[in-house]
């Protein structure tokens, strides 16, 4: 017997009035309404294949006024919850299909999850990566099992030749899209946390171009419990979903200057399905900062040990920056799907969050060029208990009195509170300070 409830009668009120997918992957159900009853067949289907990650309590909550949940997909075991979605869509390709293999072109969380589940299908997988990809990504995928092929300078060149190979060989040519099948993968996710957090109040999901975790888990929640708030968050330098709401139909393509940091939260969005299926079921997108996601992730490394990219940080930047009052003191889950950052993009992002923070800060002052007042100056830090991380002498440029030293100090402070008292115990002392403004 099939119980069809109020929000799956919306789900098919939202399928029946979108317009064909224009997208090149061949898949005979691109266009099927998504069930609940999808969601759990996937969930069924993948339960081998994917970890059942936790949705622990944070120690953020305390800092942030409410209960906050992490749902940490980031420990699938390519680090991204694509994986939900890609595998469901692989074990669904008829036999044939999975005899002659599958080709994508993209150096994405997608691409990776791809890679490794079809090799552990036994499906011949083809990665096409242009030259200018990370030799980092060049390893894992082929450590994953694909073939990876280096081809042409762009992302664009790697498509073409993709789909070039894929016409001539007969391979299945995918991309990441908003299939049901895809889709019902993805909202296995809104199943779990479901299960695993009692009476949830709000959920938080990434946003931005790649919206089919909030579409399909949306749909999934709402099934559930209507009275569930849905909120997706973006980044205020490529809001391609509100403009997409907005305008009702996929934003045209916008150039991402900064993809490496932002991964897939930019780009375009992908589908008309999830994008109706947003518009429907999600109560609330929110923009934030870059600085918000850079302070998220250190507060992810701080409290949960947690190291994620800007998509898995994204999602808890939107309480970070107080863009959600409303939260307090409810049970919030909050969903950190990808941890793919590699090494040199970390360190770049942590330091910058900690001067962001105001933990690590910088000075300039003159003082005598006399044995003895560098020492005094060094008393007052180890006074203040400041942490001294780097300290310059410059004696040639300087523009003040004969005999004097410019003293360039990076220190690190336990917290704002700690900075502002060592910046008055140096201005007490040396009236000249300047502190670098971050």
């Amino acid at each position: 017997m099939k119980i069809v409830s109020r929000n799956e009668e919306l789900l098919t009120d939202t399928h029946s009035r979108i317009p064909q997918s224009s997208s090149t992957t061949v898949l005979s159900s691109s266009n099927k309404l998504i069930r609940f009853e999808d969601i759990s067949a996937a969930a069924f289907k993948i339960q081998c294949g994917v970890q059942k990650t936790p949705c622990m309590y944070s120690r953020l909550s305390k800092q942030y006024g409410m209960d906050i949940y992490l749902k940490k997909e980031f420990l699938q075991y390519t680090g991204s919850v694509k994986e939900r979605g890609v595998l469901y869509l692989l074990t669904s390709l008829p036999q044939d299909q999975q005899r002659k293999g599958v080709i994508v072109a993209s150096d994405s969380n997608f691409s990776m999850a791809v890679a490794y589940h079809a090799s552990e299908l036994r499906i011949p997988v083809f990665v096409i990566m242009s030259t200018s990809t990370s030799p980092v990504r060049v390893k894992m995928c082929r450590e994953y099992g694909a073939m990876v092929i280096s081809y042409g300078t762009t992302a664009k060149d790697s498509q073409i030749h993709a789909r070039r190979l894929a016409q001539e060989n007969g391979y299945l040519y995918l991309e990441e899209e908003d299939s049901a099948v895809y889709l019902s993968g993805l909202g296995t996710v809104g199943l779990e946390m479901y299960e695993q957090v009692p009476k949830l109040d709000a959920v938080i999901f990434p946003a931005g171009g790649h919206c089919g975790l909030l579409a399909g888990s949306a749909a999934t929640l709402k099934y559930l419990n209507p009275h569930i708030y849905v909120i997706g968050v973006e980044s205020e330098n490529f809001p391609v979903l509100q403009q997409s709401l907005k305008a009702g139909h996929p934003a045209e393509d916008q150039a991402c200057n900064n993809h490496h940091f932002y991964g897939d939260v930019s780009g375009v969005c992908f589908g008309s399905n999830s994008l109706q299926l947003t518009g429907k079921l999600v109560d609330k997108v929110v923009a934030v900062r870059e600085e918000d996601i850079l302070i998220s992730m250190l507060r992810l490394l701080e409290y949960e040990r947690a190291t994620v990219d800007a998509e898995g940080a994204i999602g808890l930047a939107a309480l970070v920056a107080g863009k959600l009052p409303e939260l307090k003191g409810k049970r919030v889950a909050v969903v950190i799907c990808s941890g793919n950052l590699e090494l040199h993009l970390l360190q770049q992002c942590i330091a910058r969050a900690l001067t962001l923070d105001n933990t690590v800060c910088r000075f300039s002052l003159v003082i005598s060029d006399c044995p003895g007042d560098m020492s005094k100056l060094l008393e007052i830090l180890a006074r203040e208990e400041a942490r001294v991380l780097d300290i310059k002498q410059e004696r040639t440029f300087v523009t003040s009195e004969l005999f004097t030293v410019e003293v360039i100090c990076t220190v690190e402070t336990r917290d704002k509170i700690h900075t502002a008292q060592l910046r008055n115990a140096l201005l007490e002392r040396y009236p000249t300070t300047t502190w670098t403004q971050r």
